[in-house]
């Protein structure tokens, strides 16, 4: 039976479209999900795609993580259901309280937007274990919001357990404490990273590579597999 991975649209998401093509690449079925909506119609696994949810009032992702469908996510992802937020995905995620942290502003204060090089910290969660620790890819990052911060406790928890996911190689893009670009929660179940891997699946767009297919086929197989 083929794997059905939602996506969710939110007011101001730019890059569901996106998100549900790389699914549909990847050999899974795309399913739409609506932020007021919440039946997730039975998919497997959810992505909470990137933009300006909300424009971005208040904090960015405070309050799509109010919106009807993220209760019924926060409480699946809990109970082990594949979640994966990319960029604006990531700021709603911690918002949540789904991963910890939080994301600030970037430090140079201005937006920015190019092709970035990443470490893959860990290959064990079910959105890279088509990666291998320490391989290095590349996927276009864009934002204004991506300085992920933390509390010294909460830093030395994630590198104890080996909860960053992703690093920033080639210079900070954006003053992330300890060049953090992804991390994981303790499950491995829960992603989240400012990059985007959706405009990474095809050679045609995006960084003319496919080095972000890996995080789509990695949770198909999870999912097969589980």
């Amino acid at each position: 039976m083929t794997s059905r991975i939602g996506v969710v649209t939110f007011p101001g998401t730019l890059d569901d479209q996106d998100a549900l093509r790389a699914v549909r690449i990847a050999g899974a079925e795309p399913v739409s999900l609506w932020h007021r909506d919440k039946d997730l119609k039975q998919v497997d696994a959810v992505v909470l795609a990137g933009g300006f949810s909300y424009g971005d009032y208040l904090r960015a992702g405070a309050i799509s993580r109010f919106s009807p469908v993220m209760g019924t996510i926060i409480e699946q992802a809990r109970a082990g259901l594949p979640v994966l937020g990319i960029c604006n995905g990531f700021q709603v995620l911690t918002e949540a309280h789904l991963l910890p942290g939080a994301m600030l502003r970037n430090n140079h204060l201005h937006f920015i937007c190019r092709d970035q090089k990443l470490r893959v910290e860990n290959a064990e969660t079910a959105w890279t274990s088509d990666y291998e620790q320490g391989q290095e890819i590349s996927v276009p990052l864009k934002n204004m919001d991506g300085r992920y911060v933390a509390d010294e406790r909460v830093l030395d928890e994630l590198e104890a357990e080996g909860r960053v996911a992703f690093r920033y190689l080639d210079g900070n893009p954006n003053g992330s404490l300890l060049d953090i670009a992804g991390i994981t929660n303790a499950a491995g179940n829960v992603v989240g990273l400012m990059p985007h891997p959706e405009h990474a699946v095809e050679p045609l767009i995006g960084t003319g590579g496919t080095d972000g297919l890996g995080f789509f086929t990695s949770v198909i197989k999870k999912l097969v597999t589980s």
